[in-house]
């Protein structure tokens, strides 16, 4: 059974390393599409699920939104 993400069930360092793994932080930008995407720095999109303020599906909902993504 998967872990869960959501923002109840992980401390914050454990958000970061899931943000981190997801985007393949420990490579550094050169890896990275997050400016691509219009995004900047795709970290920094989702400081507020690291922070414990809005999770990762409202986070990406909103950024579909925003960019008309389906």
């Amino acid at each position: 059974m998967a872990q869960s993400i959501l923002i109840k069930d992980t401390t914050r360092e454990e958000r970061e390393e899931i943000v981190r793994k997801a985007l393949a932080c420990s490579e550094g930008c050169e890896n990275c599409t997050g400016c691509q995407l219009g995004v900047g720095d795709a970290f920094e999109m989702y400081r507020p699920y690291i922070d414990g303020k809005k999770e990762i599906r409202d986070i990406n909902m909103e950024y579909n939104a925003r960019y008309n993504i389906h």
